[in-house]
C-alpha cells in the first residue's frame, strides 16, 4: 500500500528544536504502530525528517502571534492528499498497533477525543477569577455575535485539539478552514492566543461541519498531562509510563546554563513583540 492510497493520515505541527525532535519520535511510533498510515509534518526544517519513509514533511514558517492557530495549515495540507486526517499534537506518542478501519473515522466532519459544550466552558468561564480565561470567554461570545450564531451556544462544542480528526463533508471542510483563519485572525488581534479548540468549534459549526465526541478506538496514546491524571487515578502505571515521560522531559528540559536560558527567554519575548506589530500591520493592510 502506497502512501496515497491509504485513506487518512496522522498530522502535526513541529517548529522549533524541541518539538521537531519530540515529532521524530511520534514519527518513529507511527512506523512501528501503523506501516500503511503517513505522517503529515508542516515544520520550519522538513529536511531533518528525512530518514523516516512515512513522513510527508513540508515547509512551513510560523504565521501567527503563537503558533496554536497554524494547526489549520496542517489540516489544510493533510486533505489535500487524503480524505480524513488525525491531528496529533507533535509531543504525543502512540502505544499500540492503529487499526486500518476504524469505523469511527468514516463519519464526516470532526471527531475529537475530548470536547465540551460551549454553553459549559462559558459558564466556567464567567465563574472564574482568572483574567486570562475570562479574556478568553469574552472572546468566544463576541465571535459567537460576529459569526451570528445563537446565543444560547446549544449545539456548539469546543474542542480539545491535541487529538482530533477531520473527515470531508462536500467542501465543507474547505468552508471550515476559512472561518476558523477569520477566526484566527480576530482573537489573536484581541489578544487570546490560546484556546484555539474555541475557533475550531466555531468555525465547524458555521461551516455546518459535525463535531462529535469519538473515544477514538484503535488509538492509544501517550500525553503527559493526560497520563499524569490517569495515574493520579489508578488507570494507569507511573512504571509502565516511566519512559515515555523520561524521553518526553529530557527533550522538552534539555539542559541550558542560566545565561542561555536568559537569552532565549529574552529571544521569545522580542519575536512575540515582532509577531505581534507584523501581525496587526499584515491584517490592516
Amino acid at each position: 500500500m502506497t502512501k496515497l492510497e491509504s485513506k487518512f493520515c496522522f498530522c502535526t505541527l513541529a517548529l522549533g528544536k524541541k518539538y521537531r525532535a519530540l515529532a521524530s519520535l511520534l514519527a518513529q511510533d507511527i512506523e512501528t504502530y501503523s506501516p500503511h498510515t503517513s505522517l503529515v509534518i508542516l515544520t520550519d526544517k522538513p529536511q531533518e525528517f528525512s530518514k523516516h519513509s512515512q513522513v510527508l514533511a513540508f515547509q512551513h514558517e510560523q504565521q501567527g502571534i503563537k503558533c496554536y492557530h497554524d494547526k489549520r495549515f496542517v489540516i489544510a495540507k493533510a486533505l489535500t492528499l487524503f480524505n480524513s486526517c488525525i491531528f496529533i499534537d507533535s509531543d504525543m506518542r502512540i502505544l499500540a498497533p492503529v487499526p486500518e478501519d476504524m469505523q469511527w473515522l468514516l463519519a464526516p466532519g470532526i471527531s475529537a477525543r475530548a470536547c465540551m459544550d460551549m454553553t459549559e466552558k462559558i459558564a466556567k468561564g464567567e465563574t472564574t477569577n482568572n483574567k486570562k480565561f475570562q479574556r478568553e470567554i469574552e472572546g468566544v461570545k463576541e465571535a459567537i455575535k460576529i459569526l451570528n450564531l445563537d446565543s444560547d451556544c446549544e449545539n456548539i462544542k469546543f474542542v480539545h485539539e491535541y487529538l482530533f480528526s477531520v473527515t470531508k463533508e462536500a467542501e465543507k471542510e474547505i468552508e471550515f478552514l476559512k472561518q476558523w483563519e477569520m477566526l484566527a485572525k480576530y482573537f489573536e488581534l484581541n489578544g487570546v492566543y490560546e484556546g484555539e479548540g474555541n475557533a475550531i468549534g466555531l468555525a465547524a459549526y458555521k461551516a455546518g461541519l459535525p463535531v462529535r465526541w469519538s473515544d477514538m478506538s484503535g488509538i492509544s496514546f501517550f500525553n503527559n498531562k493526560i497520563e499524569m491524571v490517569k495515574i493520579q487515578k489508578g488507570q494507569s502505571s507511573m512504571n509502565e509510563m516511566s519512559l515515555y515521560f523520561e524521553e518526553h522531559g529530557r527533550i522538552i528540559s534539555s539542559q541550558l546554563s542560566i545565561l542561555r536560558k536568559f537569552i532565549s527567554k529574552l529571544g521569545e519575548a522580542i519575536m512575540h513583540l515582532y509577531r505581534v506589530i507584523k501581525f496587526r500591520v499584515v491584517t490592516s493592510l
